[in-house]
Parts: structure tokens; C-alpha cells; sequence
């Protein structure tokens, strides 16, 4: 019983998380990634798998240089690696393991592209391409696969070099 109500528990973390992606779509890009970074330094390297990959999934999007943002995107995939169906299954609301995939190697490809490295976009696009089986057909799947048609469709016309415009797919709320 106690194992129950533990687990239908608000999850603190993901509520600050959550707290702070809202500030960042309202616009507060820099006062986002402050509490992203106080938050990262709360969970810390060892932390919660689950905590540090969707911190560092939303973290990346808030980072100005590319570089920056490609190490957080790699972040969220090597935590990911870490995560079982039993983590995911006690956070209502969270997806499978598998649903997490196509977004976080469509963004590595978005960045290897704002990088001019066009063969690691192909590399991440082709699994994000997929991963993105496993996706339902519902507005997040559907979503996440007309983002891998368009990088890959960029990737086809430009030759995969830098460019302006966001090509990641949407994120899930925490």
C-alpha cells in the first residue's frame, strides 16, 4: 500500500522541471537555463536517470552556442540509455523508454547540422527515423516524424551545412 501511494506521488523534481520549461516557452530563455543549472547541480551526474534526462532534453534548448547544446542533448541520451519501463512506469504520465528515442536523436541530428557535420546528422536522423516505429499516431508521433522528413529533406537539399531555422522535434511536457 505504501509502495502504491509512493508511487501515484507527485515527483518534485519533474514539477520544478516542468516549472521551468514553462518560464522558458514564456520567454526567459537565460532565467530558464539559471534554473536548469541549479537544478542539474541538485540531481547531479549520479542522479535520477529520468530527472537527468529530461532536464538535459529541455536544458539543451536553452543554450546559445551549439556546441553547448549538443552536450546537452548527449546528456539526455546517455540517461536515457539508463532507464527501464519500471522507472518511466512509476512517473504518471511518463512515456516508455522507447517513446523517448526519435526526439533525443532527432535533436543530436538538428545540432550536427548547426555544426556542419552533415555524416553525424545522417547517423542520429537514421536512427531517430527508427525509433520513431515505436511512436504512436497521435499528435507527439505524428509531430516528431514530419520533424525527421524535414531534416532529412534539408539534409538532401543543402548537403546538411549550418543553418538558422529549428529543425528539432516538439517536446513532450514533463
Amino acid at each position: 500500500m505504501v509502495e502504491r501511494q509512493e508511487q501515484a506521488a507527485p515527483d518534485a523534481v519533474m514539477t520544478r522541471i516542468g516549472q521551468v520549461v514553462m518560464l522558458h516557452h514564456a520567454g526567459d530563455r537565460e532565467e530558464a537555463r539559471d534554473r536548469f543549472l541549479t537544478l542539474w547541480a541538485e540531481i547531479g551526474e549520479e542522479g535520477d536517470p529520468l530527472h537527468r534526462c529530461t532536464l538535459a532534453h529541455y536544458m539543451a534548448d536553452t543554450q546559445d552556442d551549439p556546441d553547448a547544446e549538443l552536450a546537452w542533448d548527449l546528456r539526455a541520451l546517455t540517461a536515457a540509455e539508463e532507464l527501464t519501463d519500471d522507472r518511466l512506469a512509476s512517473h504518471e504520465g511518463a512515456p516508455a523508454v522507447r517513446a523517448l528515442y526519435p526526439s533525443l536523436h532527432l535533436n543530436l541530428a538538428a545540432d550536427y547540422v548547426k555544426l556542419a557535420r552533415p555524416d553525424a546528422a545522417r547517423t542520429h536522423l537514421a536512427r531517430a527515423r527508427l525509433a520513431a516505429e515505436s511512436l504512436a499516431d497521435d499528435g507527439y508521433g505524428d509531430g516528431v516524424r514530419a520533424a525527421i522528413g524535414r531534416l532529412e529533406l534539408r539534409l538532401r537539399e543543402e548537403g546538411g551545412g549550418p543553418g538558422g531555422e529549428s529543425w528539432g522535434p516538439p517536446r513532450q511536457r514533463p
